[in-house]
């Protein structure tokens, strides 16, 4: 089967590369869908009760590790004993008195039973599209291939050496470009195969009928309070991934990267070193 075309675009002597495949692009762009619609509707779902706790239990009056709610008009963050205002970002933001604003919320006003539709219907994508990816991975290698450190870039050494790299905002250049730095192999690694599968299972733990099922769940989080805490951790570490995610793609060039997520063609950048 013969690979697409290199853009027509690119100068005459830029090297151009086919970097990111078909299953790759088709599952990032599922994902990017995915995940935003979840986080989304998964605020809307914590709105309705904006504290997390430890164990088994927890209501208004047990004591919670985290809570965002408002003194009237004045919002706040109070985790480990500490009161952060926070009014017009949570707590109290755009005239409303719920924990996250309107403006990052699925649906956009409060109905807990709409977010949950639209949280659970996108799971089940999620959990497909990366079921699917991981086969694809194991089959075609793309795991081993591109993703699994090689022995040299697991060298606390060479991992230091990187991230000093990426601190001082010199990414990748030339041949070292060709491939997925040892960052990016780490930040995927954990988020394929760590918080991902963990998001999937503390959500199955908050489900009574699969704790009815599966009691190993409830064990396994010591309690369906303590499963949404980690659940919710969760999609924080997810939301800063993207947020690093999309700082580095702006830092790397929007314009050479989206065009490697859309049609697989990548040029390298001129190594002036």
């Amino acid at each position: 089967m013969n690979e697409p075309f290199p853009p027509s675009d690119a100068p005459s002597d830029a090297v151009v590369i086919y970097r990111t495949r078909l299953p790759v692009r088709l599952w990032h762009w599922t994902n990017a869908l995915t995940v935003f619609v979840m986080l989304m509707s998964g605020l809307m779902i914590f709105n309705a009760h904006p504290r997390l706790y430890w164990g088994a239990y927890g209501a208004n009056f047990d004591h919670a590790w985290l809570e965002i709610g408002n003194h009237g008009t004045a919002g706040y963050v109070k985790t480990a004993g500490i009161e952060i205002p926070t009014t017009g970002v949570l707590g109290y933001a755009q005239g409303t008195d719920e924990a996250f604003p309107p403006l990052v919320t699925i649906p956009s006003h409060y109905d807990l039973s709409a977010a949950r539709r639209w949280h659970f219907f996108f799971a089940w994508i999620l959990v497909a599209a990366w079921f699917v990816f991981l086969i694809y991975s194991l089959i075609s290698r793309h795991l081993w291939r591109d993703l699994a450190l090689t022995r040299e870039e697991a060298r606390p050494s060479s991992l230091w050496r990187d991230i000093k790299a990426h601190a001082r905002l010199h990414l990748p250049r030339g041949e070292a470009a060709r491939h997925y730095n040892p960052l990016q192999k780490l930040a995927y690694l954990g988020v394929l195969g760590g918080v991902l599968p963990l998001m999937v299972l503390t959500g199955l733990a908050m489900s009574p009928a699969m704790d009815a099922a599966w009691p190993w769940l409830l064990v396994m989080f010591d309690g369906r309070q303590s499963a949404r805490s980690v659940h919710f951790l969760c999609a924080g570490a997810v939301a800063l991934f993207i947020a690093g995610h999309l700082a580095m793609v702006l830092l790397a060039g929007p314009i050479n990267e989206l065009r490697s997520m859309i049609t697989g063609w990548y040029r390298l950048p001129e190594d002036v070193s």
